[in-house]
């Protein structure tokens, strides 16, 4: 537990590189019914091995693909209509048969494959590489999506439920060479053309008829394993040298989030020393205070400048057990508990945003990181989070929350532990949420001190799933390490998934301080560490 004698304020006033095929996969797809057969393990390496890694956008999620007439002689292949599309699917069937429609208009062979068994689907992806056919999982709308591409032909590789004008082909390289070789006699086969669309898919594997069929079609297509480009550092780079390109994304989980966090990678939207996401591959290092008062931190100890200096020698002391980025950072007090009512009998006093003006651009000159903290007294969260909406909308700006600070009615600084509930917490961290999207601006941090369990009611509701946001529960429990230690291990107990960690030092009350290298040794390791 801290001290009860923390101090409080008596009175502040304050190249293109799209989807060229690999040579070795053409080499390894065309055999010929001579010599050895490729495994199965081998279909399906080379089968995936297709990948290739290669202005603000609209956000548009299909419910209902659009079939248009096919014109005879036209280009069997489709250019998207919409910058940004999402295939409205939870299964590689319904993602197969998004991406068919979407990039191309017609095809005289279309190849089929079981929706369970990946063999089969090895082989029949081959068979559609060499067609440069779009290829299809056997479900209820197949027949519908085949009868749109006006297909003459139709390779059902495996056991494939009888489809009109279907040809049975075995599961062996034999059967699937001589399929395609009478379909090559009977057919004109596509020639390569490059199309200038992104596919984005959470799994190679998993969605191995839908990229077939979207490299088939001339399109990019890079994995993108959580549905985040942000954490796709490839797939970033790619999306931000295309920034025109039209991207399609295979499947719901992209719905929720990818016109944020596509906008944020096109516009290079990138953290204080580098990367999208705050604390993936990072760690921040802050210096707590309010500026010229040292009763209320370090920060008040020395002007901007010297903080400056001081937080860069802080944080390099971290920066030698670890590549990482460790980015040194102001945790500025933005409202201040006060002994006094003020004016607005809050009993939180306001800085301005000209007090804080100054900080925040040393910050961002310097590339360093600030978070605003909140001490409302008497008034809410949400409410004092809006006064600083100008210095929040910069992109290195996060905003803490400090419930010990926040009071009921007829309740007084330093009486006792503040608390909040989790509605206001959660109605705060959607605002914040919003403003970032709005401005299309880099992940926030957004972190919450707690040192005791009575400091947030019902916390296992916490919204942690804001892509806008990094949410923290900073741990800033003081005393002896033993005592720190129990703190530590009895905030994190319970939390819901998503949330990072931060753990505060204190020069003056910790028994003693520990030294930067037990700090590092702290389990888990803390994503931002603070110094009071």
């Amino acid at each position: 537990m801290r001290s009860a004698t923390r101090p409080v304020s008596p009175s502040v006033g304050t190249a293109d590189v799209s989807a060229a095929r690999s040579a070795s996969m053409v080499t390894a797809m065309s055999v010929t019914g001579h010599g050895n057969r490729p495994t199965v393990l081998t279909l399906m390496a080379a089968a995936c091995a297709l990948l290739v890694v290669g202005a603000s956008v609209g956000f548009t999620s299909s419910t209902d693909d659009a079939r248009e007439p096919v014109r005879r002689g036209a280009s069997p292949f489709a250019t998207p209509a919409k910058a940004l599309d999402v295939v409205p699917a939870s299964s590689p069937v319904g993602s197969a048969l998004g991406t068919s429609r979407r990039l191309y208009r017609s095809a005289p062979v279309v190849v089929v494959a079981p929706s369970a068994d990946p063999a089969a689907q090895g082989l029949a992806a081959r068979a559609a590489e060499q067609l440069r056919a779009p290829m299809l999982l056997d479900g209820p709308d197949t027949a519908e999506e085949i009868a749109r591409l006006q297909a003459r032909r139709v390779l059902a590789v495996g056991a494939v439920r009888k489809l009109s004008d279907s040809v049975a082909v075995g599961a062996t390289s034999s059967a699937v060479d001589a399929a395609v070789e009478s379909a090559r006699r009977a057919h004109r086969v596509p020639s390569p053309q490059a199309n200038d669309v992104i596919v984005l898919t959470r799994s190679v594997t998993a969605n191995l008829a839908a990229v077939t069929t979207a490299r088939n079609a001339g399109a990019t297509v890079l994995p993108v394993p959580d549905a985040d480009p942000r954490s796709a550092p490839r797939a970033a780079q790619v999306l931000r040298d295309r920034p025109r390109t039209p991207v399609i994304a295979l499947g719901t989980p992209f719905a929720r989030s990818l016109g944020y966090t596509l906008s944020v990678v096109r516009d290079g939207a990138t953290q204080p020393g580098g990367g999208y996401l705050l604390f993936r591959n990072r760690h921040l290092v802050a210096l707590y205070g309010h500026p010229g008062s040292a009763a209320l931190g370090v920060l008040g100890e020395q002007g901007v400048t010297k903080s400056v200096r001081r937080a860069k020698v802080v944080a390099s002391r971290y920066a030698r057990y670890t590549d990482r980025p460790v980015v040194p950072t102001f945790e500025l007090i933005a409202t201040i508990a006060s002994a006094g009512a003020g004016r607005d009998k809050d009993y939180s006093a306001e800085a301005s945003v000209k007090t804080l003006r100054p900080w925040v651009d040393a910050a961002r000159k310097a590339g360093m990181y600030v978070i605003l903290d909140l001490q409302p007294g008497r008034s809410d969260f949400l409410k004092q989070a809006k006064r600083y909406r100008s210095l929040l909308r910069e992109p290195h700006v996060g905003l803490a929350l400090d419930p010990e600070w926040r009071l009921k009615k007829e309740q007084k600084p330093l009486q006792q532990i503040g608390s909040v509930s989790i509605g206001e917490v959660n109605r705060t961290s959607d605002w914040l949420a919003r403003l970032t999207r709005k401005y299309r601006l880099p992940q926030k941090a957004f972190v919450l001190h707690q040192f005791s369990t009575s400091m947030i009611r019902n916390r296992s509701r916490l919204v942690t799933t804001h892509p806008e946001l990094a949410t923290v529960v900073h741990v800033d429990g003081q005393g002896t390490q033993g005592e720190k230690m129990g703190t530590w291990k009895a905030i994190r107990r319970g939390l819901p998934d998503g949330v990072a960690f931060g753990w505060k030092n204190f020069y003056d009350e910790d028994k003693p301080i520990r030294s930067p290298r037990k700090t590092w040794a702290v389990r888990p390791r803390p994503d931002l560490i603070t110094y009071q």
